[in-house]
């Protein structure tokens, strides 16, 4: 489904502005002059610089009908393709499975599973994406954990922890 601009543009500054309000909340560390809100507030005012943009041409496009015929959303091809949808719920499956089991099994063990599924759908070869998958979910892990000092959680690892 394809939807105007200045839905996706409203949408993304809704979250835009719930990101911004939500790290006012975060606490300073003392000595820092950067605290655990600077990064996602630099990025959600970015964000929110470029839902308005979208926002504008979304009016712009409705007005003059450029695209879509001046309708809102218009349902795409991939509505119809087995694959494309496959792909969707396998996303949709792994973003849900990593908010309720990362707390149980961490970061590395739910990680590597969310891209071992996801390479999976995307037809790549076991043999690559099984590595692929290990380095790429200790590569993200330690820029939070040892670059960004954002502990991420280490469930059933918890005595490997360094």
């Amino acid at each position: 489904m394809k939807f105007n601009d200045a839905i996706s543009g409203a949408l993304l500054l809704a979250l835009a502005i719930a990101i911004l309000v939500t790290v006012q909340s975060f606490p300073n560390i003392p000595g820092q002059n950067v605290g655990p809100g600077a990064f996602p507030g630099l990025l959600a005012f970015l964000l929110a610089g470029c839902a308005i943009a979208l926002i504008v041409r979304g009016l712009k496009e409705r007005v003059s009908g450029e695209r879509m015929n001046g309708r809102w959303m218009h349902p795409g091809e991939w509505l119809r393709s087995p694959s494309h949808l496959r792909s969707f719920v396998v996303t949709a499956g792994c973003l849900l499975f990593y908010v309720l089991a990362s707390g149980t099994l961490g970061f590395l063990i739910c990680g590597f599973l969310v891209l071992c599924a996801m390479m999976w759908t995307l037809n790549t070869r076991p043999q690559l994406f099984v590595p692929i998958a290990i380095v790429t979910t200790l590569i993200i892990h330690t820029i939070f954990y040892k670059g960004l000092r954002v502990p991420l959680p280490w469930g059933v690892l918890q005595p490997l922890a360094w």
